[in-house]
């Protein structure tokens, strides 16, 4: 096959790729209220058991991508989704949260293989030109994974419990791996780019890439993370346990937001490679993001339709922003660190998703669900801040 077109098929590998990690990384807040049950937590506990499969992947996620600038994102994705199989896999027969949440955070680490060298594959296979739509297609993945994970897992963990839904994510791995090691490729000169990087790179690698421009970008996307977390990790549980709303309907909800999130990636990536800059259409969707919490934070005691319709809307623009923020991390490095940067970048969004579950759980228990609301509005306002001065760089 052409390269031209094959590179669609490696695209489809990664995004397949990345949406059965998305699956566990961000498919777990569908069944919340049965994690809580299972394993005996408080709002607060469960917020941070979910959270530590994000604290997995902030620990790895250098590493791997240093190996995808290295040697094959094919070897590297695959190793990584089959260990991220196996740990889902053995997490099955547990009922302690601490050993559960031990091989979360070993499934993380093992699935951020896949964040690293994903991103890289499709910047190294596509031209500028086609990376905004490119980028996007294959962050559609997120939500598109976590979005079949909320309508699958509530139903198998109705009838199989925690178990099941474990059973079902490892597999979704499994499959990926099989997929990756079959179909992903290099692109014609990889090896020459390859070639061209300082053997040195494990111990040069951050004064190389880590400028403050990147630096700077990568906090806001931390920041912006917030809200994202926020929408997707506790929509569910606002809703049910918080308005009375049936968790099916609450589920169906998550799954909504994420596909319109999808949506909203790919609309975001056409737009970004149409005015010619990657962090102007980033700005606005902070402010939107801004606007849509501080609106739900004030309708918290309204009518729940229109609550549910507000949160959904902002929840899915919470989710369409990370395809220009990734991108642009990736262009602001030169060919032979795009790995490493893409992986810097998605370090900073990995620690702010491991720490937030747990910070907007304790904020909701203790000051109720307006005042989470008000934190997710006010990370997005700092992070369009942050992004002001880098308008003219990506």
């Amino acid at each position: 096959m052409h390269h031209v077109h094959y590179r669609w098929v490696v695209l489809g590998a990664g995004t397949l790729a990345q949406a059965s990690t998305a699956a566990y990384f961000l498919g777990l807040a569908a069944i919340l209220p049965v994690l809580r049950e299972h394993f005996g937590l408080s709002l607060a506990g469960v917020g941070g058991l979910v959270g530590l499969i994000s604290l997995g992947v902030a620990s790895t996620l250098v590493p791997w991508g240093v190996a995808a600038d290295r040697f094959s994102e094919r070897a590297v994705m695959t190793l990584g989704l089959t260990l991220a199989a196996l740990c889902l896999l053995a997490a099955v027969p547990l009922t302690s949260p601490l050993a559960a949440g031990a091989l979360l955070v070993a499934a993380g680490a093992a699935g951020a293989s896949v964040n690293a060298a994903s991103g890289r594959v499709v910047l190294t296979w596509f031209p500028t030109r086609r990376r905004g739509l490119a980028m996007a297609l294959r962050q559609t993945s997120v939500p598109v994974g976590a979005g079949v994970a909320a309508l699958v897992l509530p139903p198998v963990a109705g009838r199989a419990g925690v178990p099941g839904a474990l059973l079902v994510l490892a597999g979704g791995c499994a499959v990926a791996a099989a997929v990756v090691a079959v179909w992903v490729r290099e692109p014609p000169g990889a090896a020459a780019i390859r070639a061209a990087a300082d053997p040195d790179a494990p111990r040069s690698q951050l004064p190389k890439y880590a400028d403050r421009r990147l630096v700077r970008l990568s906090l806001a996307s931390g920041l912006l993370v917030v809200p994202q977390v926020l929408g997707s990790t506790f929509l569910v549980e606002l809703l049910h346990s918080g308005h009375g709303i049936s968790l099916a309907l609450a589920g169906g909800l998550l799954a909504l937001t994420q596909g319109l999130g999808a949506a909203g990636r790919i609309g975001a990536g056409v737009w970004s490679d149409r005015v010619g800059s990657r962090l102007r259409p980033l700005r606005v969707v902070a402010i939107v993001i801004v606007a849509g919490y501080a609106l739900a934070a004030a309708l918290d005691a309204g009518p729940v339709p229109l609550l549910a319709g507000v949160l959904v809307v902002t929840a899915a623009s919470a989710i369409s922003w990370n395809g220009l923020a990734f991108t642009a991390a990736g262009e602001l490095a030169p060919p032979q660190r795009i790995g490493a940067a893409l992986a810097f970048q998605n370090t900073a969004n990995f620690i702010s998703a491991a720490v937030t579950p747990a910070l907007g759980g304790a904020v909701a228990q203790l000051a109720g669900w307006p005042a989470m609301l008000a934190v997710a509005a006010s990370a997005a306002a700092l992070a369009w801040w942050l992004l002001g001065p880098l308008r003219g760089a990506a």
